[in-house]
């Protein structure tokens, strides 16, 4: 599916997905990832839900975010909650969803100017 997104400002914007991929900017990826605004990391290095662990959740309450989409791949799959307690202690809002959905809600609130990352598990 192709996504159409009206304001980019050279900020990083989903710009379609499908099984197993995601394009951001045009450019097709097929390995985890996290992506900002201003900045994408390749190779997340998160194959599934179950292999997030605390390194990973402290990385991402590390990048002061306002709230984080965390893609789960085809199927919606939540983590352990004492798992996401470090963002809630960081204040950083955290939303678990499949990673489609966390491709166009990340594109929404990007247009709206939230300060949002997507960890996308692909």
């Amino acid at each position: 599916m192709k996504l159409h997104l009206a304001r980019i400002d050279k900020q990083n914007a989903f710009t379609g997905y499908g099984e197993g991929y995601v394009l951001v900017n045009g450019r097709r990826y097929e390995t985890s990832l996290l992506v900002l605004p201003g900045q994408l990391i390749e190779n997340w290095g998160v194959a599934d839900v179950g292999a997030l662990g605390d390194d990973q959740i402290s990385f991402l309450a590390g990048l002061s975010m306002e709230i984080i989409l965390l893609g789960t791949g085809s199927e919606l799959r939540f983590p352990r909650p004492r798992l996401l307690l470090p963002l809630a202690v960081a204040g950083i809002g955290v939303e678990v969803m499949d990673t489609r959905a966390a491709c166009r809600t990340y594109n929404v609130l990007l247009a709206e100017g939230r300060n949002v990352a997507a960890a996308l598990i692909l």
